[in-house]
């Protein structure tokens, strides 16, 4: 864990984010108080998870009936509607 003073840290932030990003925990403080704990985020989208999302969204296309005009004669349609 690597505790910063918060100038430093503004004045080093990408540093910083790069060491999160490798692992390290990283504490700002602001007149010797601690403010702000820097962590790396575990569960963000990027993670396994999003790829069920993706094979879902997959499987929704697949059982989809086909279309019976192109996308472009559906529009054509839509927009001589009144």
């Amino acid at each position: 864990m690597k505790t910063v003073g918060l100038a430093e840290a503004k004045a080093h932030l990408s540093a910083l984010l790069d060491a999160v990003e490798a692992g390290d925990e990283v504490v700002i403080t602001r007149r010797g108080q601690v403010v702000a704990r820097l962590v790396r985020d575990h569960g963000s989208a990027r993670e396994p998870g999003a790829s069920a999302w993706v094979q879902r969204l997959r499987r929704l296309h697949a059982e989809a009936p086909p279309m019976e005009a192109s996308a472009v004669e559906l529009v054509r349609a839509l927009r001589n509607e009144p």
